[in-house]
């Protein structure tokens, strides 16, 4: 279980995202697609064409995480 602090903002990606993409892809369209620092401490979720995965990067604040359903 991971805590997070309850001011902590989640962003939702709208459509869908190739699901082979890693940390450095989906941090890219982060930056570019919402103009936000993937390192500022938000969720960005991210949903497969399908709908049946979700990947949600996170900056934990020594490192990217990539979580995976």
């Amino acid at each position: 279980m991971i805590g997070l602090p309850g001011s902590v903002r989640i962003y939702l990606a709208c459509g869908t995202t190739d699901m082979r993409k890693g940390f450095d892809t989906l941090a890219a369209q982060v930056q570019t697609m919402l103009s936000l620092d993937p390192h500022n401490g938000a969720l960005y979720a991210f949903r497969g064409k399908r709908g049946d995965l979700v990947k949600i990067l996170w900056w934990d604040g020594q490192g990217l995480c990539l979580f995976c359903n």
